[in-house]
């Protein structure tokens, strides 16, 4: 299986390049945010357990999300690979997800990390609020997002270089050459 980790801070174009593996590769996309809500909304008992976190103002574990992860890929027994989209965040999340995947008889392939400077991850997101009108893409919002990306996430980066599955792609310039460049790493591992 070919597994991917899509990497950015908010604004690198995670979704955009996410869509394009998808049409290339044929792989799945599982958004953790996307399997979250739908185990919350069909009340299966993975999603009543992670609702009284959410409702209580607390993050879900790591443990009930990587359950939650297992159950969606094990209904794609047939998949070409997954891209993870939203996770892991952390480093006890990407261990986790490499236990999960190790006792499916597989693992990330690699971690794909968009890198992009903090002025252009502004531009994008203020643009991107002006055209689909979302709140959270205001001037405020995003420096305490990027924030929370560089203390909490960036040092994911570290972990799968030690891993050896990390790959730096340059993530500015026309979506077509980006592209060349995740294709170029995808391919590299393929």
């Amino acid at each position: 299986m070919l597994n991917i980790v899509i990497f950015g801070a908010p604004g690198s174009g995670k979704g955009t390049e996410s869509e394009l593996i998808i049409k290339e590769y044929g792989v799945d996309h599982i958004s953790t945010g996307d399997v979250l809500r739908s185990e919350i909304k069909n009340e299966t008992e993975l999603g009543k357990i992670a609702k009284d976190y959410i409702d209580k103002g607390q993050l879900v574990p790591d443990d009930l999300i990587v359950n939650m992860l297992a159950k969606v890929l094990d209904g794609k027994k047939n998949s070409k690979g997954v891209i993870f989209d939203g996770f892991p965040r952390t480093i006890p999340q990407a261990k986790a997800l490499k236990e999960m995947l190790n006792k499916r008889g597989t693992d990330v392939s690699v971690m794909l990390d968009l890198k992009v400077d903090e002025d252009e991850l502004i531009r994008r997101l203020l643009e991107r609020g002006k055209i689909s009108g979302r709140s959270d893409d205001n001037l405020d919002t995003i420096k305490s997002r990027l924030d929370v990306y560089y203390k909490q996430t960036a040092p994911l980066a570290d972990y799968y270089i030690s891993e050896g599955k990390h790959v730096a792609i340059k993530g500015v310039g026309a979506i077509e050459e980006i592209f060349g460049r995740v294709k170029d790493a995808i391919n590299a591992v393929k």
